[in-house]
């Protein structure tokens, strides 16, 4: 038997306006993005923002529903419409954030899991690494440099 050590390696910065104006611009759209959330059962929104290589910008917010399982979040909500309207842009960069109306959210909060396997197949249908930055509704904000750095081990169609 042998042990495997598997990391995630993160950019931080101590807040928003350390970003790159790139990166800003896009986080401000999904800051937008994020008010337009409807988030009456948890009280928690989120905002997404994707730049496409054909410089269009897709932004998206969580759509909750009273059969919980059948709300949607903000990052699948913004990756499947950028796949429905431009299904041969490749995405370049994501902004990601998130709040809450029970209390302030402070530190980066990544993707959910489901919504880290819908991005990785993008990811791997494209053949090229995608930007991720995240934040709360302040502080710091993170950026991985691809979603394989997040779910190192991605289920994808090679297993299929």
């Amino acid at each position: 038997m042998k042990e495997v050590k598997i990391e995630s390696v993160l950019q931080v910065f101590d807040n928003f306006d350390e970003l790159p104006v790139n990166a800003a611009s896009l986080m401000k759209q999904a800051m937008a993005a994020r008010e337009n959330a409807y988030a009456p059962y948890s009280k928690f929104s989120v905002g997404a923002a994707i730049l496409l290589d054909n410089d269009e910008v897709v932004t998206g917010n969580n759509q909750e529903n009273a059969s919980y399982p059948s709300g949607l979040c903000a990052e699948r909500t913004a990756i499947y419409y950028a796949g429905a309207k431009y299904p041969d842009a490749k995405i370049v960069r994501m902004a990601l954030t998130a709040g809450s109306r029970i209390h302030q959210t402070v530190t980066p909060i990544p993707p959910c899991g489901a919504c880290r396997q819908a991005i990785a197949e993008y990811e791997v249908k494209q053949d090229a690494p995608i930007e991720i930055y995240f934040m709360g509704e302040t502080g710091k904000v993170a950026k991985s440099n691809s979603l394989a750095n997040l779910l190192p081990l991605v289920f994808d169609k090679s297993f299929l």
